[in-house]
């Protein structure tokens, strides 16, 4: 067992094999360790997420050390049958591959059990172990910009199958019409961590008639359109996102938290109108955003430093500012300007806005796709009637906490070094603070892609198997150009991450414009985390 930083809140637990992961996992869901948070299980590792001020990292080790590997954990999950459609295009390879004929590949692979051992990659996706040992295939070695939905694949020791169109390198064998990831069941996942899973093979009217019966479902929609009151929205050149703090206990389900990705603004917002900090705002990118009011509100924005226009329904202007309560009177139209620094801009409505929560929260996550859907213009934002929001009276006007950068500056960023640094050369490992990276329009929610003028190399450790990923974490590709990752990241990662932003730069993170240039400076080195024993720790 190896104790691996990943920052200041977040370790990674590296074990021999996905069965002593797996025992490990059991033994903390049975007997919880004091301040543990979150458990992210993958292939050969453990991510743990704590609370500092009530376990230490080293006391955390510690406990860990003393669980009990050898005890497999049982695996009663239910029987889950997925129709597959065995037409694969790699089927052919994957004959080649392991020497079978194309005929014995469905034959094996339908006849087999998997167990889902945990969930990972995308809402839905799980990962399947179990089955026949002869369908051991490795990854493509070019994986293909797009998957298909319901693709039944392989890699390596596992099977799986992909809920939503993405890339992938896994080997496809088959296809079914059964979405493996849909919000109008509960869970919304198609099957669960334990799980026993059969694929069974169906021909292809059979496959169209599931398909056909699939569509017939249609999920409603949550933002509202025309009716009285509220506040229309008439421009959005970006669209607008609604966030609170982020959906948490998702996990087993492979949804990450989300929220928005400057949580100090969103909470500045609320405290300005009123409201707990936590409640829904819409994350507004890159400015132009314009509404009117049909109803009396009171809003406010904080966040990216933008211009604000507050005109009258008879035409005249008022002062307006970010960072103070504004009220809103029938006929008033509002207008946010392009931020000069900064990206992001966050609204909130006094009373809270009326948005249908999605697992528990109100986030959309755009990798994902979960959570309610993006705001338009001519969409209609309302009040939520019950205005359970509000906390009490609005606040004095709040300074930022950091000043937002702009395009051509250079930002510093807070980083732990781990949890896979060793997999670099100590070239890489000095030049990822020795030199600056910029931020390229590739860049979203989903994570800041940078350049730097040399490439972060890696030694030659062959292929990392998939492990959890945290907000803040550098991974670094096949090219050695690095990818900051921001809340709406994958929830597992095949590549190594050779450092993690500190959580007080979150914030700051998500700020940062396209063509600002970013330096990190550890403030931890790498370094396995040593078992301390501390009286208090179970």
């Amino acid at each position: 067992m190896r104790i691996l930083p990943v920052s200041l809140r977040v370790i990674l637990v590296e074990l021999a094999d996905l069965d002593e992961t797996l025992a490990l996992f059991a033994s903390l869901q049975a007997e919880p360790i004091a301040g543990v948070d979150e458990v992210l299980p993958a292939a050969r590792t453990l991510m743990i997420r704590f609370q500092p001020d009530l376990v230490a990292p080293e006391a955390l080790a510690a406990a860990l050390s003393e669980r009990d590997l050898t005890v497999r954990a049982e695996r009663p999950g239910a029987l889950v049958e997925v129709p597959t459609v065995y037409d694969g295009e790699d089927l052919e390879e994957v004959a080649r591959l392991t020497g079978l004929t194309v005929e014995e590949v469905i034959r094996r692979h339908g006849s087999c059990e998997f167990t889902v051992a945990f969930s990972g990659f995308a809402p839905g996706f799980g990962y399947l172990v179990g089955g026949d040992e002869a369908l051991h295939v490795p990854r493509r070695q070019s994986p293909r910009t797009r998957i298909p939905p319901g693709s039944v694949a392989l890699a390596g020791p596992f099977s799986g199958v992909y809920p939503q169109a993405s890339p992938g390198g896994w080997q496809i064998i088959g296809t079914t019409p059964v979405p493996m990831w849909d919000l109008t069941r509960s869970p919304p996942a198609f099957f669960q961590p334990g799980d026993r899973v059969r694929f069974v093979p169906i021909d292809a009217d059979e496959a169209a008639r599931l398909a056909q019966a699939e569509a017939a479902r249609a999920r409603p929609s949550e933002v509202g359109e025309g009716g009285e009151g509220g506040l229309e929205v008439l421009a959005a050149p970006m669209p607008a996102l609604f966030q609170d703090r982020g959906r948490f206990d998702e996990t087993r389900q492979g949804v990450s938290a989300s929220g928005a990705l400057d949580a100090g603004a969103m909470r500045a917002a609320n405290r300005l109108v009123g409201n707990r900090t936590d409640a829904p705002v819409l994350e507004i990118t890159g400015g132009g955003f314009r509404m009117k009011a049909r109803e009396r509100a009171i809003v406010a924005f904080a966040g990216a430093p933008a211009p604000l226009t507050l005109t009258e329904a008879g035409g005249r202007s008022l002062p307006a500012e970010s960072g103070q309560a504004l009220a809103l009177e029938p006929g008033d139209v509002l207008s946010l300007g392009h931020p000069a620094a900064g990206l992001r801009s966050y609204l909130a409505l006094r009373g809270g806005f009326l948005v249908s929560p999605v697992l528990g929260s109100a986030s959309t996550d755009t990798l994902a796709h979960v959570g309610p859907p993006s705001v338009l213009a001519g969409h209609v934002l309302r009040a939520d009637p019950e205005r359970e929001a509000i906390r009490g009276a609005v606040e004095a006007p709040v300074p930022p906490p950091f000043p937002c950068p702009a395009p051509g500056e250079t930002v510093t960023l807070d980083v732990v070094m781990g949890p896979r640094t060793d997999w670099f050369t100590p070239e890489a490992i000095a030049r990822l603070e020795a030199q600056s990276f910029e931020v390229t329009p590739q860049s979203n929610r989903v994570g800041l892609r940078l350049e730097g003028e040399a490439p972060l190399a890696k030694l030659d450790r062959g292929e990392l198997p998939s492990e959890g990923t945290a907000t803040g974490a550098i991974q670094v590709p096949h090219s050695g150009q690095p990818v900051l990752f921001l809340a709406d990241h994958p929830l597992t990662g095949g590549y190594p991450v050779i450092a993690t932003v500190a959580e007080h730069h979150l914030d700051l993170a998500g700020q940062i414009p396209v063509r600002a240039r970013i330096r990190f400076r550890a403030i931890r080195p790498f370094a396995e985390i040593a078992p301390t024993p501390s009286k208090d720790t179970p």
